[in-house]
């Protein structure tokens, strides 16, 4: 009898799990792209925004070098470079820095400076419940397995370009900022989405017996950033509650 290729198996995992959860269908990013510029200009939704978006990737930045079973010295090696492309000057500044000088520029409200984005439990005395819990659930899951890994590189390109057109129909020069283009223009999440996917596939041959908890961390994952988008359109119905409708 032929043993199911877990390699396989995973990936169709991930294919679905792509179909199904693209950041980019959530009614958050259509929303925010129809709000009211008077409203979105609002330096404390800004703020807000920022804050639950900042923190989210915070947690998934630190935590991934937590990730599992990346031991001999060539995986830890190319586990680096990803977290070079985060946490490193050589290309321009990291990605916290980028990002918070970005809302800064549509003037949004940062109440909390760059260097209080450390501990990720006392991160979630600041945060709304939606991003606390997604942020604790991201701390204890990212150890465990890499499926968790693999979703959020995999969906980062998308969402990162579905929250930049959504803020470009009131702030068109959000595309110029660093934080942005120079992810798209080096192609750097999608680059670590295939790096993940590799990583995760050269685990998964080696030990068949990670299948099941890769493929429950990377359901696990896929859902909370559902959550944590859903949160975000709470706050958006929350100042705005019926749709704008376009004639």
């Amino acid at each position: 009898m032929q043993t199911p290729n877990v390699e396989q198996i995973f990936q169709d995992v991930l294919d679905e799990l792509y179909q199904t959860h693209l950041p980019s269908k959530h009614p958050f990013f259509s929303r925010l792209a129809l709000l009211p510029p008077e409203q979105l200009r609002s330096p404390d939704l800004l703020g807000e925004i920022y804050l639950r978006y900042q923190a989210a990737c915070h947690a998934t930045r630190v935590m991934v070098y937590f990730i599992p079973h990346l031991n001999s010295p060539a995986l830890r090696e190319r586990k680096l470079r990803i977290i070079s492309d985060d946490d490193s000057w050589q290309n321009g500044g990291i990605h916290h820095y980028q990002l918070s000088q970005a809302f800064a520029n549509l003037g949004a409200k940062l109440t909390i400076p760059d260097e209080e984005f450390g501990s990720l439990d006392e991160l979630q005395k600041y945060l709304d419940p939606t991003t606390a819990n997604f942020v604790s659930l991201v701390q204890n899951i990212y150890p465990q397995s890499l499926g968790p890994f693999c979703v959020v590189e995999m969906f980062a390109h998308d969402w990162m370009q579905a929250l930049m057109n959504a803020l470009a129909h009131c702030f068109p020069f959000i595309k110029q900022e660093p934080y942005f283009t120079e992810c798209f223009d080096q192609g750097v999440e999608e680059r670590h989405a295939q790096e993940a996917i590799e990583l995760t596939s050269i685990i998964l041959n080696k030990l068949p017996q990670l299948l099941t908890p890769t493929i429950e961390g990377a359901n696990m994952m896929a859902m909370a950033l559902d959550q944590f988008w859903s949160g975000l359109d709470n706050l958006l119905q929350d100042i705005h509650p019926h749709p704008c409708i376009l004639l």
